[in-house]
Order: structure tokens, then C-alpha cells, then sequence
């Protein structure tokens, strides 16, 4: 496949910038075209995290809390970057897993290379920071939304803005990727099919 998933999505996430052929050709090239299979890891807890660019399929990031039980922290669908920033950034080892639930593909810059182009295409360094705008909004939505909202509004919220998450990840996943029990979604699923 060619990289036209990866130069449509960067072109569409700066609209107002026009992005030259050239810039073009020098990103994409950067990027590695990798495809995973189900249950692939992208990255596991202990390894250093690259950056990539989400073009087909549907991934779930998740961690082990203090009683080694597994919680999910985000899915991803298809036109999302994914890293953990913490091990991206920092070169760290990573806390989190971050695993294929379909067949994927993605494209993936290391950190190293993310720097050349931030450094070097001012056109990617507005496409980087748009993205990591993107994301911190994202994660500081769902952080608030565990405190401010009840177990019901977060279910609500994620019917009306990710509902595919329904068709790919096990409901137990989804359970704790809301901060419920299995029996509390199942409920709530009830309830909400009553409405």
C-alpha cells in the first residue's frame, strides 16, 4: 500500500497550512509501513514506545493496577496516532501495553526520527503539535470524566462517540476501560436498551 493513508491524514489534521510535495516526501519516508496481526504487540510494559500513525484497524492500550488486574486505558481507532508519551519522550520503559485487537496497519516513526522532522519541516512540527493537542485534550477528558461523571454519563459519552468499540473489544475491556465492574456495564447496557 502506498503512504497516501499517512499523507491524507497529515494534510487533513493542518488544513490551513499547505503542506509542499517535498515536506510531503520527507515525512513519509520517515515512517515505516508495519502491519500486525490480532493480538500483536506494538509495544509491551518494560520496552521504549515509538510513535505511529493508526491507518486500518483497532487497538487497546492497558496496564496491570496494584492487585495485578488488568485495566484498559484507551482504544484507538483507525486515523490516530499512538504512543505512550511518558516512554516515547522520556526514552523510558513503558508501563502500559498497547495491543492489536484486529488486524492492523500502521505506520511508525521512532523518536529520533520525529525530531529530524520536527526539527526540519516546519509543516510536521504544526502537524506534531496539533496531535499532541489532540491527545492531551483526550486523556485529560477521560481523567476528569472518572471523577465528574457517573458510571452511566460515561457509558452515554461513549455510545455517542466511539461506539465501534462495541463491534472489537471484549466487554470486559470496556468495563474497565469505564471504570466499572462487568456486572455495572452489563446493567447499564440494559438499562440503556430500555430507553
Amino acid at each position: 500500500m502506498s503512504k497516501q493513508l499517512l499523507i491524507s491524514f497529515i494534510q487533513s489534521n493542518i488544513p490551513n497550512i499547505s503542506v509542499s510535495k517535498e515536506a510531503l516526501k520527507i515525512i513519509v519516508n520517515m515512517f515505516n509501513e508495519i502491519d500486525f496481526e490480532k493480538n500483536e504487540f506494538l509495544l509491551k510494559q518494560g520496552k521504549v514506545s515509538d510513535y505511529y500513525y493508526l491507518a486500518e484497524g483497532f487497538i487497546r492500550a492497558y496496564t496491570y493496577d496494584t492487585n495485578g488486574i488488568e485495566t484498559t486505558t484507551y482504544f484507538y481507532t483507525k486515523d490516530h496516532v499512538i504512543f505512550e508519551a511518558a516512554s516515547f519522550f522520556l526514552h523510558i520503559p513503558s508501563t502500559e501495553y498497547i495491543q492489536a485487537i484486529t488486524p492492523c496497519k500502521v505506520f511508525a516513526v521512532t523518536f529520533e526520527k520525529l525530531n529530524v522532522l520536527f526539527h526540519e519541516v516546519p509543516e510536521f512540527r504544526e502537524f506534531a503539535r496539533a496531535m499532541l493537542v489532540r491527545e492531551f485534550v483526550a486523556y485529560k477528558q477521560r481523567t476528569l470524566a472518572m471523577i465528574n461523571k457517573s458510571a452511566e454519563e460515561r457509558y452515554a459519552n461513549l455510545i455517542a462517540t466511539n461506539k465501534e468499540i462495541f463491534q472489537y473489544a471484549q466487554l470486559k475491556h470496556v468495563a474497565s476501560y469505564l471504570g466499572m465492574t462487568d456486572t455495572s456495564l452489563s446493567r447499564i447496557r440494559k438499562e440503556f436498551t430500555k430507553k
